[in-house]
């Protein structure tokens, strides 16, 4: 988080204090670094520099904010989407209908027609029925679906159960072993060209062993496939490289990953997908807050501040770890557990956390939030959606306005018969 620093005393972003924003937007306000997302970007991209046939297409959901995506796309990023919703936004940001990879386990016939409408570039299929349905709107039409299918090779990925994706439990891609006969079948389809496979096992991930294993699995499929006279040119091998959330953590550097990767792959001819999301994202944004009560507690004081479990939902979904640190340090430390005003014993970030000292009115952040931060937002408690700035050196920009509560009571209607 370099792009995130102390000078004078003061925590800012690039060129800019973040208590300027605070001050000029309000809080709660997630703050991106226009440069810490490129810089992830490139170092993603140049881990791969030794697989000479690669897409890249970063998963929008970890942050779908279309000022990011047009600044990713300006990196020669593509894109995963998972919904229509975020098909419109990739495409709303300049990103060419065909560097876009529609995933998902639960893709509607009309987001398939969507997709087709638009051209994307592949149709990541889940389930036998989802691409006789692709097909057959796609002959309807008059056009060609390039998909592959997903395939779930059965490898525990050994993080958080809730983003574990790769285990034969899981609900997302087909069994490995009916993976040959489904891909004949659907192979067979008019309107269907079956390019290839897919995998994810899985978010937030240190070790590359189960990625390796699972790389290998997916290498043992497309030789049967090809044995059995498919043309295999495309192998999708997701996302999920981890980021460090606490001090000591230590995940595992793209450098590091991309030569795993190259030596693996290595004679697969075969063009690579990949979709990274929250290594690009994550430690490029922070949530600035402000703290509204220091409230005694029977062991340890409640720090009360105005971000809340609607804004970032990952400590209450997940008990994850956000680093929380003053805006403006004093130097004093104290232990304390960090809540939000949501009526909701889960709006907790943090329990006897050993923290900078802080008081009424000052202002902290949450560190490493700029993926599944903002996305993952919601108006429980009939609170404001959070609004998002963007700094580029010494300039900022409101990217995502604070949609009021009264804006969104405006779009309700009560009706006549009451």
């Amino acid at each position: 988080m370099t792009h995130f620093h102390y000078q004078n005393g003061a925590l800012w972003c690039e060129g800019v204090p973040l208590s300027r924003i605070a001050d000029e937007v309000g809080s709660p306000v997630y703050i991106y670094s226009a440069a810490a997302f490129r810089d992830h970007a490139r170092d993603f991209r140049d881990a791969l520099s030794g697989v000479p046939r690669k897409h890249l297409a970063y998963a929008i959901k970890a942050n779908p904010n279309i000022a990011v995506l047009r600044l990713l796309a300006a990196e020669g990023y593509g894109a995963d989407v998972v919904s229509g919703g975020e098909m419109a936004r990739a495409l709303a940001a300049g990103m060419p209908a065909a560097d876009i990879v529609f995933s998902g386990v639960g893709k509607t016939p009309a987001e398939l027609t969507r997709g087709l409408d638009a051209g994307i570039g592949q149709f990541n299929i889940e389930l036998e029925e989802e691409g006789v349905v692709l097909a057959r709107l796609a002959a309807a039409r008059g056009v060609t679906a390039r998909a592959v299918l997903r395939v779930n090779p059965d490898v525990d990925a050994g993080t958080h159960a809730k983003i574990s994706t790769g285990k034969r439990e899981n609900k997302f891609g087909v069994p490995i072993d009916q993976a040959p006969a489904m891909f004949a079948r659907l192979a067979a389809l008019s309107g269907l060209d079956l390019q290839g496979v897919a995998i994810h096992i899985g978010s937030q991930l240190f070790d590359l062993t189960p990625l390796e294993a699972a790389y290998k699995r997916v290498k043992a499929l497309v030789d049967e496939l090809r044995d059995a006279g498919h043309r295999i040119t495309r192998v999708d091998l997701g996302g999920g490289l981890g980021v460090a959330y606490k001090a000591d953590d230590r995940p595992t550097p793209p450098a590091a990953y991309g030569a795993m990767v190259e030596r693996v792959t290595r004679g697969w001819n075969v063009e690579l997908m990949f979709e990274p999301g929250r290594v690009i994202a994550a430690n490029a944004g922070v949530l600035v807050t402000r703290v509204i009560w220091v409230k005694p507690g029977v062991v340890n004081p409640y720090v009360i501040v105005d971000a809340a479990m609607n804004d970032l939902a990952r400590p209450a979904l997940y008990d994850a770890w956000h680093d929380f640190a003053a805006v403006t340090p004093s130097g004093e430390r104290m232990t304390a557990n960090i809540a939000g005003p949501v009526c909701e014993t889960g709006d907790t970030f943090a329990m006897a956390r050993e923290i900078d000292r802080v008081a009424s009115g000052d202002l902290a952040v949450f560190h490493s939030a700029g993926a599944y931060g903002a996305t993952m937002a919601s108006t429980y408690n009939s609170r404001a959606l959070v609004p998002e700035v963007l700094v580029d050196g010494d300039r900022y920009a409101v990217v995502a306005d604070r949609i009021a509560a009264e804006t969104i009571l405006a779009a309700e209607r009560v009706p006549e018969w009451l």
